[in-house]
C-alpha cells in the first residue's frame, strides 16, 4: 500500500502518486483500488530514489534513464535469443555432418587454418 512504501522509503505519499502520474513507476491496483507494490515496483521506486537523491537527476532526465534501460534489456533479450538460436543451428549442422560422415567410404578430417607469415599471402 501507498502509506507503507513511502514510510519504508521515508518520501510522501504524494511523491508516489507525482511519479505515477509521470509514468514513472505504475502499481497494481485491487479491486478496492488500493495501489499494490510488487518486488518490482520497488526496485524500480529505489532507481528512481538514487537518481533523485544521490546523482540529483530531474523527473524527464529520469524518464530518459528508465527508457533507455527498458531499450537495452529489450535488446539484450533479442542478443540473447539470437546467440542461442545461432548455437542451436551449428549444433544441428554439426550433428548433421557428423552423422554423414558415418556412412562415408572414407573420413575426412576438418580442415585447420595455418597462419603463414609475411602478412597473410
Amino acid at each position: 500500500m501507498i502509506s507503507a512504501v513511502a514510510e519504508m522509503y521515508n518520501i510522501h505519499p504524494q511523491t508516489l502518486r507525482l511519479y505515477e502520474r509521470e509514468g514513472l513507476l505504475i502499481p497494481s491496483r485491487s479491486n478496492g483500488n488500493t495501489r499494490l507494490y510488487s518486488q518490482d515496483d520497488l526496485e524500480q521506486l529505489e532507481t528512481i530514489l538514487n537518481l533523485t537523491r544521490d546523482l540529483g537527476v530531474n523527473l524527464a532526465g529520469i524518464e530518459i534513464i528508465l527508457n533507455m534501460r527498458r531499450r537495452m534489456r529489450m535488446m539484450q533479450e533479442e542478443m540473447q535469443a539470437f546467440v542461442d538460436y545461432v548455437q542451436k543451428e551449428f549444433l544441428e549442422r554439426s550433428e548433421h555432418i557428423e552423422e554423414g560422415s558415418k556412412n562415408a567410404l572414407a573420413r575426412i578430417n576438418p580442415l585447420h587454418l595455418i597462419r603463414t607469415r609475411g602478412g597473410g599471402r
